[in-house]
């Protein structure tokens, strides 16, 4: 993309080690395990009072839906409180603590009701 080629030729000096695009996409893939563990063991005890909000993650856009590729198959359209996006929804459910006791990624257009069951 256009930023990558800029940095790759004016500011290089401040990334040295950067890396590809493709190569960054591997080396994510291969520590997802690792962050998946991290995160379970930062899970709080449930205290009787429990939150429940979701957030919306766009992947891109709403003009370039058509011409996305990353997450073709898996994104969808949703609505949030703040109009439509094309992307993810991150579910998270919280102790009156503020400690996390459950995360869950879902599809854009998953009910915000429906991880609560599961």
């Amino acid at each position: 993309t256009y930023y990558t080629k800029f940095v790759c030729q004016y500011w290089r000096h401040y990334f040295p080690d950067l890396l590809s695009y493709t190569r960054m996409l591997k080396l994510l893939q291969a520590t997802l395990p690792a962050l998946c563990s991290y995160l379970k063991q930062r899970f709080d005890k449930p205290t009787g009072i429990a939150f429940i909000d979701s957030t919306s993650l766009k992947v891109c856009h709403n003009m370039r839906i058509p011409r996305h590729q990353v997450f073709a198959g898996k994104a969808k359209r949703g609505k949030g409180t703040m109009g439509w996006f094309y992307g993810f929804k991150l579910h998270l459910i919280m102790n009156d603590e503020g400690g996390l006791l459950a995360v869950k990624v879902t599809a854009g257009n998953v009910d915000d009701r429906q991880p609560v069951l599961d």
